[in-house]
C-alpha cells in the first residue's frame, strides 16, 4: 500500500517520542501489504474499526490512535490523523 503521508507520523513522533516505535512498525506492515478489503486489513490489525469513512488504528497498546482513510481500489491509505488516545475521545477529528 502507499502510504501519503509518512510526515504525519514523523511529527507526531516528534511531539511523542514513544510512540516512535510503535508508528514505524504500523508503517512498515501497511507499506509491505495489499489489502483489498477492510475483512482483509483486519486479518492484520484486528482492533481496527470502521467509523465512518475512516479506518481507525490503536497503536501503542490502544495509548495512540491513527486515523486514515483507505482507498482498497487504488492501493494507498491516507493518514488523516494522528492523536493521543484522550485527543481521540474528544472526537474534534471527526469534524
Amino acid at each position: 500500500m502507499h502510504i501519503i503521508t509518512r510526515r504525519a507520523l514523523v511529527d507526531f513522533w516528534i511531539r511523542h517520542p514513544d510512540s516512535r516505535e510503535a508508528l514505524a512498525r504500523w508503517h512498515k506492515i501497511v507499506e509491505k501489504s495489499v489489502y483489498q478489503s477492510f475483512a482483509e486489513l483486519r486479518l492484520t490489525f484486528p482492533a481496527a474499526d470502521q467509523v465512518g469513512q475512516y479506518t481507525v488504528f490503536n497503536i501503542g497498546g490502544n495509548k495512540y490512535r491513527l486515523i486514515a482513510s483507505i482507498h482498497y481500489d487504488r492501493g494507498r491509505v491516507y493518514i488523516r490523523h494522528v492523536l493521543t488516545h484522550e485527543e481521540y475521545n474528544r472526537g474534534l477529528w471527526k469534524k
